[in-house]
């Protein structure tokens, strides 16, 4: 069973959630032939103050 990970800063509304798990879904499902009741996805939200890039945190820029 696969499981897909997002990693995302916090700020979607529920509804791009949903849409968001929808289309990955079918495009695992369309790309390797899965079972659409298989695949697990998962939305970590990850504050501004814990994501950095280049030496610098999010929060800073």
């Amino acid at each position: 069973m696969p499981m897909i990970s997002v990693t995302m800063f916090p700020g979607r509304t529920e509804e791009q959630k949903k849409a968001l798990v929808e289309e990955v879904t079918a495009a695992f499902v369309r790309t390797c032939n899965g079972q659409r009741s298989d695949v697990w996805v998962v939305i970590n939200e990850v504050s501004r103050h814990h994501w950095a890039l280049g030496g610098k945190l999010y929060s800073e820029k």
